[in-house]
């Protein structure tokens, strides 16, 4: 089976990659590098024996992404391309709409006129804004999202949903995911984010390398057990899986389909720091901070549905988590 990627050299794009390639898949991956590094190819081929198709270019680019239609037997597509710091979605609105909203309608015309019609959305968790209710069912409120990241997920998912009402030929899957962490199990592949990185595991492992001094813990007033924001983190490779079983599970059966991916836990700042100094063996100092715009206080999944309809849950617990980005972090201080 072959599968368009877009987004594909990105962290949790590249992690699939893998999985998929082990699946027996053949991924051809479309990145335009704005947040990945080419290296990445080198090391999925140094972990699979194979080194993926791969094609340099932006999603919003129809004519570039048609002649890969023409070119391969797409079968399907596993939607990663996008921009995806909170943070930063806060500051540059309008990049985030046209990466995010108008790549996804461009993805989705050229798809229609392929006659591809097998779908996989990397959306998120944050399309339920601040849940009233934790954990969060695929059935609870979206839409009231805090920050225009999450806006622009839910306005994908919105038209995606439209797409199919109209066309019910085809199988949108939209998979929304709690917070990816963790690494390849190898040490070869992790999250390497350009600049600051706007994701607590990452800032955590560079503190612990030495490339940063301290951790910021954005929060420690919020009503949770140590004050700190509380999260639903999900290792990268449990991540990973969930795709492949979207795309075995559903990906042929028309449908709008929506999961959460997350372990079904929420954890601490704190708690996840802890687990990380445990497992690097270092200190890793921090300082709190005031409350970062569009952040919420506990946010963690209800898994039942994943696991019931896609024969999928997590398995890999915090301590995995840290290990792995430790691992990968300290043989690659400075990332790819």
């Amino acid at each position: 089976m072959k599968v368009l990627v877009t987004g594909g050299m990105g962290y949790i794009g590249s992690h699939t990659c893998v999985q998929m390639m082990a699946a027996g898949m053949e991924p051809v991956i479309f990145d335009n590098l704005s947040n990945a590094k080419a290296a990445v190819l080198d090391r999925i081929a140094a972990i699979t024996g194979k080194a993926p198709i791969f094609v340099q270019g932006d999603i919003r680019d129809e004519a570039l992404l048609t002649s890969v239609f023409e070119q391969h037997d797409i079968q399907a597509v596993i939607h990663f391309a996008g921009l995806k710091a909170v943070g930063e979605s806060v500051q540059k609105p309008l990049e985030y709409f046209d990466n995010n909203v108008n790549g996804s309608l461009v993805l989705a015309r050229v798809m229609k006129k392929a006659g591809v019609k097998t779908l996989v959305f990397s959306s998120s968790a944050t399309v339920y804004g601040d849940p009233e209710i934790v954990p969060i069912t695929e059935d609870s409120p979206t839409g009231a999202t805090t920050n225009p990241y999450g806006c622009s997920k839910y306005m994908v998912e919105r038209c995606l949903s439209d797409l199919f009402d109209a066309d019910n030929d085809w199988s949108i899957t939209l998979l929304r995911y709690f917070n990816p962490v963790g690494a390849h199990p190898s040490g070869t592949m992790g999250e390497d984010p350009q600049g600051i990185p706007n994701n607590l595991m990452p800032f955590i492992a560079q503190v612990a390398v030495g490339r940063r001094e301290q951790l910021s813990v954005f929060g420690g007033d919020y009503d949770t057990p140590d004050g700190t924001g509380v999260r639903d983190y999900i290792h990268v490779m449990d991540l990973a899986d969930g795709h492949i079983a979207a795309l075995q599970a559903v990906g042929q059966t028309s449908g709008l389909h929506i999961f959460n991916l997350g372990t079904g836990k929420g954890s601490s700042v704190l708690a996840m720091v802890d687990a990380f100094a445990t497992a690097s063996q270092r200190p890793i100092p921090y300082q709190i901070c005031p409350r970062r715009a569009g952040d919420i206080a506990a946010c963690w999944a209800d898994t039942q549905k994943a696991q019931q309809q896609l024969n999928w849950q997590a398995k890999r617990t915090i301590a995995d988590m840290a290990q792995d980005t430790w691992r990968w972090q300290s043989a690659n201080p400075h990332g790819y």
